[in-house]
C-alpha cells in the first residue's frame, strides 16, 4: 500500500496535511452550513436561541505534565472551543477510553482534575461515557470532551471576519503547553519551571465582548499548530493578509531557550489557556485593557495587524529588520501535545 493511502502522525498535527483530510475526506462525507464554517465550534440556531457546539479528544504524552494533566486539559479545552464562539459555556460530557491494566489511582487523580477543573470553569460534567480496551490497544487513557454553550445576542466572532487594519492581539506569552509537556516527556521537567498554561478563557471571553462588542471579529486559541497555523487559518478564510512582529509576542525567555535548544520553533507549539483576536482599532485600547485585568492575560499584547495584501499570507518582521513567511505547520512538530 502507498503510504499516502494511510493515516500518517502529520494527519493529527493540526497543521497543512490535517487540513488536507479534513478538506478532502471529512467535508465531503459530512457536508453541511455549521461544519464548513470550520471555526472552533459549531454554531446553530434553536427557536431563536445560538448555541455553540465544540467536540475535542485528548490523547497528550505523558498524561501527568508540568502545571496540569489530560483532565483540566479536557475541560479547559472545550470550554475555550466554546468561548472562542462567543459563548457562555453551560454543559460538558466526558468520554474516557482507559486502557485493562491502567491504575485506578491515576484515574482517580484525573477525575479529581476535571472535577476542579469544571468547577473553577463554573459548568457541569452532565453526561459521558467508559470504554476498556484490551491491553495494548490504547495508551493508558483517552480523553472526549463535548460542549453546548449559549451566545449571546449581537456577539459575531467568526475565522472569516478579520478586516484588514484589524489590530491582532496575543493574550500572553506563547508555547508555555507545549513546552511543559515536552520537558514531562523527555525528562526535563526536574529542569524547568515551565508550566502548562491550561486554563478556562471565557469569563476573558466575556469581558472583551463587554468592552469591545462587534469590533471583536475574530477569536482563536491557538492549540494544536501553534499560533503560525492559527493565523494562517485565520488568513485564508478571510482573504487578508497578516503581518506580526516578531519583538512584540510575548515569550518567555526559559521557553525561547528550551526550543532553541532542542529545535522547536515556538510559533508552532500548542498553548492550551491563550486566545488570538482580530479587533478593529477604534476598540483596540479597551479590550486590550479587559484582557490584562484577567489573570490569565496579564501579559497580553499586540502583535500585529491584518492587511488587504497579500490576501491569505502570514509574514513576520523580524527582530534584525528582515521579514520572512509563516506558513502553516507542515508535517507533525510534536505529536500528541494535547
Amino acid at each position: 500500500m502507498d503510504p499516502a493511502d494511510k493515516i500518517l502522525l502529520d494527519h493529527g498535527s493540526g497543521g497543512r496535511i490535517a487540513h488536507r483530510l479534513l478538506r478532502d475526506l471529512l467535508l465531503p462525507a459530512f457536508d453541511n452550513p455549521a461544519l464548513a464554517e470550520l471555526n472552533d465550534g459549531a454554531i446553530l440556531e434553536v427557536e431563536g436561541s445560538r448555541l455553540a457546539f465544540s467536540t475535542d479528544s485528548y490523547t497528550v504524552d505523558p498524561i501527568f505534565f508540568p502545571g496540569g494533566d489530560i483532565g483540566d486539559l479536557a475541560v479547559n479545552g472545550t470550554v475555550n472551543d466554546l468561548a472562542m464562539c462567543g459563548a457562555r459555556p453551560l454543559a460538558l460530557s466526558a468520554a474516557f477510553i482507559l486502557e485493562e491494566g491502567f491504575p485506578l489511582e491515576d484515574f482517580r487523580r484525573i477525575l479529581g482534575t476535571m472535577a476542579r477543573a469544571a468547577r473553577e470553569a463554573g459548568v457541569a460534567i452532565v453526561t459521558g461515557d467508559t470504554k476498556v480496551v484490551p491491553r495494548g490497544a490504547a495508551d493508558r487513557v483517552f480523553i472526549n470532551t463535548s460542549g453546548i454553550g449559549l451566545i449571546p445576542p449581537g456577539v459575531r466572532v467568526a475565522s472569516h471576519r478579520a478586516r484588514p487594519g484589524d489590530r491582532i492581539l496575543l493574550s500572553g506569552s506563547l508555547a508555555d503547553h507545549g513546552v511543559s509537556v515536552l520537558a514531562g516527556r523527555e525528562g526535563l521537567a526536574f529542569q524547568t519551571t515551565v508550566q502548562s498554561d491550561t486554563a478556562p478563557l471565557h469569563r476573558m471571553v466575556a469581558a472583551m465582548l463587554a468592552a469591545g462588542g462587534e469590533a471583536v471579529h475574530v477569536l482563536r486559541d491557538p492549540t494544536r499548530g501553534g499560533l503560525g497555523t492559527a493565523l494562517n487559518e485565520i488568513a485564508e478564510s478571510s482573504g487578508v493578509g497578516v503581518l506580526i512582529h516578531e519583538e512584540t509576542i510575548p515569550l518567555k525567555p526559559e521557553v525561547a531557550g528550551l526550543c532553541e535548544l532542542l529545535g522547536f520553533d515556538p510559533l508552532y507549539l500548542a498553548n492550551e489557556g491563550k486566545l488570538v483576536a482580530f479587533v478593529h482599532p477604534e476598540a483596540a485600547e479597551a479590550v486590550l485593557a479587559a484582557v490584562r485585568a484577567d489573570p490569565a492575560g496579564r501579559d497580553a499584547a499586540w502583535i500585529g495587524e491584518a492587511l488587504a495584501a497579500p490576501a491569505g499570507r502570514v509574514v513576520m518582521q523580524t527582530r534584525i529588520g528582515g521579514r520572512r513567511i509563516v506558513d502553516m505547520l507542515s508535517g507533525e512538530q510534536f505529536p500528541r501535545i494535547c
